[in-house]
């Protein structure tokens, strides 16, 4: 019985090593990877950490701008510094091939140009209600200092660059050589998971969203694209809840528009 069990063990262990060596080093390590990175950016790069262990030294009026500073800029680190730097270290890999290119740099600024102007209108529509102004931006002093605002969204675009290319740049690329185009679901489906705890609209819509971003970034051979699509959602409606709580001004037509401008020049 004893040398039956061994040979099932051997058996077992032999299949193991040939499993391991039939598996695509660069895919593995992708897939891997881009998990940990977001453990570590969830882990180290929390606000209340920073708070608790690296605040002290600040002066008390940066500390809160501070925080947030930490946080988008460990998800660009985490995001998008450290996985470049993988693919073009360990596996040798041209900016091209991982997603850093301009590639069909035509075709991307046509996308943006035609679905900004949504983003706007439909960001502006949205910012007339009080809960997005309560909300919105989420370091509320920046509300009402300029340069505040701007170096807050600096910061947060950063985060953006992080985030997209976690999964429009990292996963999709360095899965390619496996997958091919079925990359495009296979980048969807962390992005999905991490909308889990969000509004139940707003998650399924990240399944839509998160196929339709990767499809484009297939397309155009370049993750920059998903950036400003992605990223001018959130940064517009800070800019128009901003708008809507220095002027005071409700509605949403074009007469509203007017107004706040109109106020804020003055």
């Amino acid at each position: 019985m004893l040398s039956s069990l061994v040979s099932r063990l051997r058996a077992e262990w032999r299949r193991l090593r040939q499993a391991l060596a039939a598996l695509d080093g660069q895919t593995t390590f992708v897939l891997t990877f881009a998990a940990v990175v977001v453990v570590l950016q969830f882990t180290l790069g929390d606000r209340e950490l920073f708070r608790q262990h690296l605040a002290a030294d600040l002066p008390p009026a940066w500390r809160g701008l501070a925080a947030w500073g930490w946080w988008f800029g460990m998800q660009g680190l985490f995001g998008f510094v450290v996985p470049a730097l993988t693919l073009w270290v360990l596996f040798d890999l041209d900016p091209t091939e991982m997603g850093l290119g301009l590639g069909e740099w035509r075709i991307a600024t046509l996308v943006a140009g035609l679905y900004l102007p949504v983003v706007a209108v439909g960001t502006w529509v949205l910012s007339d209600g009080a809960a997005f102004q309560q909300q919105y931006p989420h370091y509320r002093p920046a509300v009402r200092n300029w340069g505040t605002f701007l170096f807050y969204e600096a910061l947060f675009l950063f985060y953006w660059v992080g985030w997209e290319y976690l999964w429009r740049g990292f996963v999709l690329f360095g899965t390619a050589p496996t997958f091919g185009l079925n990359a495009i679901f296979v980048q969807a489906l962390p992005f999905a998971a991490l909308h889990v705890t969000k509004p139940w609209p707003e998650a399924v819509l990240s399944i839509v969203g998160g196929i339709a971003l990767g499809g484009l970034v297939w397309r155009c051979r370049s993750f920059w694209i998903a950036v400003p699509i992605h990223a001018a959602q959130m940064m517009l409606l800070d800019l128009w809840c901003t708008l809507r709580v220095r002027t005071g001004v409700s509605g949403v037509d074009l007469d509203a528009l007017a107004t706040v401008l109109t106020r804020l020049g003055g």
